[in-house]
């Protein structure tokens, strides 16, 4: 199929980013100097390779953060079923470290190279995928360009296309399908996704589902659970997770509003990003709170009132140390955090108004009565004291949340239907 010529735009973002290399390179080594790049493997972002690339057919997935890294293992695991290996690549560090506890035998982990033309041929040179799978919404024009003149077959896998980016694809529409048309097949996470990618120019897209809704429950060491469990005890108990600016503040006033009703009660505060954990335990200390970070050995003994849960990859402990979870970036105007894990740990969820990110499950989860909306700070302390002075209610929440999530699973299996057949093209051809 013929595909657009490159518009004017394109060839110039790739001419500029051929020789403004060395910008590039100097950006990444400001973003290690101050910790948001891994100055260990800082070549890989170079496209320098960490590792020799595995024998026989290798299937390339990149997942750009947590979430789109770890909605990838189920394929992971599928491909490799098929006789594959897999590279995983990521783009933050957070990834890096959750993602590289997750992977399965025969799948290994490289950061992304940035988008340098030299810097992805490299990149290509050393790994030769023999096909690659982007998750959500990466697109990157010389990674797109370098892969399709390599007549490497490129999915966009668990697409998402929001409004927004809809129409600023749209301010640039000979662009956006020439970037589109490279991709070989477009599986969209929803039927509105879907009709975004078709009309932008994406030339065969079809809707498989989130392959959220078919992760794994995120792991938990077992002498923690039982650890931090035993000293938890009976204390009434609610999880804030991935709160962002804003929230914590909220959080903590909820807290303070219902001491005297609850006056054993124990917050657990997650911050999205962990490195915020001193902000939030100050927000704890305005509002008159004891607090234990974990990050600095503290532990939830009774004398805590908010314990800052401010590590990495240990939502699934937290989790399943209590049944009410609060999802933040949903009370500020970020869009909402992913509510599948913890409901897949039997909590019943709160979250704020804000949840477009995850406006289907969201949906799905309050219609059921899984899941229950707050305006504010002071709905969010009301919330929370009504729920927990009522276990059976957040039973019930919980196992309706179950019940909502059911009708959306299946999307790894769709998905790994749509690459059989270039499976099989690749064994006629006798590749390797």
């Amino acid at each position: 199929m013929r595909v657009p010529p490159l518009t004017l735009a394109l060839r110039a973002y790739r001419a500029g980013l051929w020789l403004g290399e060395p910008a590039v390179a100097g950006l990444l080594a400001w973003r290690a100097s101050r910790g948001k790049e891994d100055r260990l493997r800082l070549a890989e972002r170079r496209g320098l390779p960490g590792r020799a690339r595995p024998v026989g057919p290798l299937a390339w997935m990149h997942g750009a953060s947590v979430g789109e890294a770890l909605s990838l293992v189920g394929l992971v695991e599928g491909m490799i079923g098929r006789g594959f290996s897999v590279l995983v690549t990521t783009g933050t560090r957070t990834a890096a470290e959750l993602i590289g506890a997750r992977l399965p035998a025969g799948a290994v982990h490289q950061y992304m190279p940035l988008d340098a033309p030299r810097w992805v041929e490299r990149f290509l040179d050393h790994w030769q995928p023999d096909l690659a799978l982007v998750a959500e919404s990466e697109i990157w024009p010389n990674t797109i360009l370098a892969l399709h003149a390599r007549q490497i077959p490129l999915l966009l896998v668990n697409g998402r296309m929001s409004e927004r980016s809809f129409k600023g694809w749209g301010r640039s529409p000979r662009t956006a399908e020439a970037l589109l048309a490279r991709i070989s097949v477009c599986l969209a996470q929803t039927n509105e996704d879907g009709e975004r990618f078709a009309r932008l120019g994406a030339p065969r897209v079809s809707v498989a589902g989130n392959l959220k809704y078919d992760a794994a429950v995120p792991p938990a060491d077992g002498q923690q659970i039982a650890y931090l469990g035993e000293m938890v005890g009976d204390r009434p108990v609610w999880v804030a997770a991935s709160t962002h600016p804003g929230e914590d503040e909220a959080v903590a006033r909820a807290h303070a509003a219902l001491k005297d009703r609850f006056p054993r009660l124990l917050t657990i505060v997650a911050p999205r990003h962990p490195r915020r954990g001193g902000e939030v335990a100050a927000c704890a200390a305005e509002a008159g709170l004891r607090s234990a970070r974990r990050s600095a050995g503290g532990r939830p003994h009774p004398a805590v009132e908010v314990y800052v849960a401010d590590t990495i990859g240990e939502m699934g402990l937290f989790y399943r140390l209590s049944p009410l979870v609060f999802l933040g970036g949903s009370l500020v105007p970020h869009g909402g955090q992913n509510p599948i894990e913890p409901v897949r740990l039997d909590a019943a969820v709160l979250h704020g108004p804000h949840t477009h990110n995850f406006g289907q499950v969201y949906r799905s989860l309050d219609a059921a009565g899984g899941a229950l909306s707050v305006a504010d700070g002071p709905e969010l302390a009301t919330v929370v004291g009504d729920l927990l002075a009522e276990p059976a209610r957040i039973r019930r929440m919980a196992q309706a949340a179950q019940g909502a999530l059911r009708p959306f699973e299946g999307a790894v299996e769709r998905t790994l239907a749509v690459l059989d057949p270039f499976i099989a093209q690749m064994k006629l051809a006798g590749q390797h």
